[in-house]
């Protein structure tokens, strides 16, 4: 279509899937910290009054799950007073296990280029022009909302700002390029202001105008593009109870969040919570690593990879590069020499992008891709001399 809108969405740190993914990276971090050969494949469950830990993990280190998730949820901001889930009262139901030792041998090697997949799956990375980040314009938008909507929380610029949120944008395109953003939503939790205002509407405009004033006109401001000033805020008109006191979060139900918005392609598999031999984490942070670095080496204006693996095995069943039409080389030359040039077996992968060591906490909100932030190896450009040397 030569006109077409196109929407994505992202959700703050306080939402309640998204606290979740981050107390499973927070107790991976831990683990990695105290044992950067751990095998751990964590998964959370939180609904009123309770978080559940689960899943397997092969690991010398001690692991207190309890005090880790308790200081997950201080971190976030929540507590008794704000209606999301209080750490002092929370109960915390560890039921971890040990991995089981038949996936185990699939993954272990001394010879990284013999070191299976932790599991069968299809990854995919994408990247485009739409953005200096190298990523499409609606989730840049919807990740830099909610981030804000956080920042003023914790800096108390808002401090009626409570830790559930979420952003939604839509982008309007024209011949393949975005020209204007259509709509701009945000739900936000906040305090109680009854008492203040008197009535839910005088409520609901105070809270517009704030949100509207400080959080989404900034952040548009900043992109540079024409806007509709038609903004949605707190569409139901009441948002005091969030977090997991309202609504159950799982780790990993978030997926199109941490990645594209919808924009491209997913695999299927969730991050949160595992470490670097799972392929559903480590692949498909390569496979950006490879998108991003063809189209910073300006040899397309965006690109699609993809990589499939079979349980235990190290050699990829798939790998491909397609640049929808913009690339400076056909995509079966482009494929050839991204194949040359990066590792993709999985323990290549790890040790090349370096995730043994603890940075995962950081991903759990806000994006996995997108933020050029120092941990975020896979973010890096450092392969485009290498790739321009093989034209």
């Amino acid at each position: 279509m030569s006109r077409f809108l196109f929407t994505s969405e992202s959700v703050t740190e306080g939402h309640p899937d998204k606290a979740c993914d981050a107390f499973s990276d927070a107790i991976l971090d831990n683990i990695l910290f105290n044992d950067n050969e751990a095998h751990v494949a964590c998964e959370s469950l939180a609904t009123k009054g309770l978080v559940v830990i689960s899943g397997e993990i092969r690991t010398a280190a001690d692991v207190d799950v309890d005090k880790i998730v308790k200081d997950t949820i201080k971190e976030i901001g929540y507590n008794k007073a704000n209606s999301g889930i209080d750490p002092d009262d929370v109960e915390v139901l560890n039921k971890l296990h040990e991995q089981s030792t038949e996936i185990a041998q699939g993954v272990d090697s001394e010879d990284i280029s013999e070191q299976g997949a932790g599991d069968q799956g299809l990854m995919f990375g994408f990247a485009c022009r739409e953005t200096p980040e190298l990523m499409p314009l609606p989730i840049q938008i919807a990740h830099r909302l909610t981030e804000r909507l956080t920042q003023l929380r914790k800096d108390e610029s808002l401090p009626w700002l409570r830790p559930d949120g979420k952003s939604q944008v839509t982008v309007s395109y024209e011949n393949g390029n975005p020209v204007s953003i259509d709509k701009t939503v945000i739900a936000t939790q906040h305090d109680d202001m009854l008492n203040q205002y008197g009535t839910e509407n005088k409520e609901l405009d105070f809270v517009k105008k704030e949100v509207v004033e400080h959080v989404i006109r900034p952040v548009l401001d900043s992109y540079g593009y024409a806007y509709n000033e038609n903004f949605i805020v707190n569409g139901t008109g009441r948002f005091v109870y969030g977090g997991p006191e309202a609504d159950t979060g799982l780790t990993g139900r978030k997926i199109i969040v941490d990645t594209y918005g919808g924009y491209a392609p997913h695999g299927g598999g969730a991050f949160s919570g595992k470490d670097s031999s799972k392929v559903d984490r480590s692949a498909t942070y390569m496979a950006r690593y490879i998108a991003k670095n063809i189209v910073a080496a300006d040899l397309a204006d965006r690109c699609e990879v993809q990589l499939s693996y079979g349980i235990g095995v190290a050699e990829p069943t798939s790998f491909y590069v397609k640049t929808q039409g913009t690339g400076k080389k056909d995509d079966q030359t482009l494929t050839e020499i991204a194949r040359d040039v990066f590792p993709i077996k999985p323990g290549e992968i790890v040790a090349h992008l370096d995730l043994k060591k603890p940075r995962y906490r950081d991903t759990a909100a806000y994006g996995h891709f997108g933020r050029e932030l120092e941990k975020f190896t896979w973010e890096r450009t450092d392969m485009v001399e290498t790739l321009l040397k093989k034209l």
